[in-house]
């Protein structure tokens, strides 16, 4: 999503990823994050299952 100007107004951990399929989804208002120990010590830290997405076409 992006307001008027072009900006987006919502980006998350997959900005930085170099994916093109991730990439698609770094403006996502979701908090996202790629596979790999930040999201597994993220869940951790709060206490809150995993949810992961294996893409789709």
């Amino acid at each position: 999503m992006s307001t008027d100007n072009g900006q987006h107004k919502h980006s998350n951990c997959l900005i930085h990823e170099k994916s093109p399929y991730l990439l698609q989804h770094a403006h996502n208002p979701v908090d996202w994050y790629p596979w790999g120990p930040e999201a597994f010590q993220k869940a951790a830290r709060e206490s809150k299952a995993v949810f992961l997405s294996i893409g789709y076409s």
